[in-house]
């Protein structure tokens, strides 16, 4: 039996990510073979059933310049508002990407997810997580991603009304486009500054 004295314990400090995060965590990237299986933005691997989309953007610093060695990860529900778990043969609902080393844009390809149930019977709007780290940050920051062609489910949402001034809520909003016959939805997030992204504390 180990004898602990707590009191002598103290709290490891916090540290920043590295400018090398979005590498280790996504070497091919980097042109580097390291893992047996790489995540990728890709969750269509498998013909999922739903609507596909894209989501594309940008991540700005607080001086709006686009970030260029950010890591992006998303959590989604399927086409049902169902989350799958990492067995689910058709859909996994989870991706990861890195921002392109040029022009900082990032994109994932996926299925625009159903309504999923909230808190004392309500319904939230149909939403991805998105979690973000990139250098100088150090915890993941944590936002969801809406969509504009979902005003009625939007404007019901739980989550979104939580946030007392309204119009930080469109900082949460993706922005619906059809290029070349595929569905686009651009989400630019913004870690400082006017129109700073709205985070929230998980």
């Amino acid at each position: 039996m180990n004898n602990w004295n707590f009191q002598e314990l103290h709290e490891t400090p916090s540290q920043t990510g590295g400018p090398y995060v979005h590498i280790g965590l996504l070497p091919q990237q980097a042109e580097i073979e390291v893992f047996e299986y790489n995540y990728d933005n890709n969750l269509l691997k498998n013909n999922p059933q739903g609507e596909r989309i894209r989501l594309e953007g940008q991540v700005f610093d607080g001086l709006g310049l686009p970030l260029r060695d950010v890591l992006l990860e998303i959590w989604q529900a399927d086409t049902n508002g169902v989350y799958p778990d990492q067995t689910n043969p058709n859909f996994q609902g989870w991706g990861r990407t890195g921002a392109d080393f040029t022009s900082g844009f990032w994109s994932f390809n996926t299925i625009k997810p159903g309504a999923v149930p909230g808190r004392k019977g309500s319904m939230q709007a149909p939403h991805i997580a998105l979690v973000i780290f990139a250098r100088g940050i150090n915890i993941g920051l944590n936002t969801r991603i809406y969509f504009e062609d979902e005003k009625t489910a939007n404007a019901q949402d739980p989550i979104l009304n939580s946030i007392e001034w309204a119009p930080r809520r469109q900082t949460l909003i993706a922005k619906r486009e059809e290029r070349d016959g595929e569905i686009i939805y651009r989400f630019d997030v913004r870690i400082q500054g006017e129109n700073e992204t709205v985070f929230f504390d998980i």
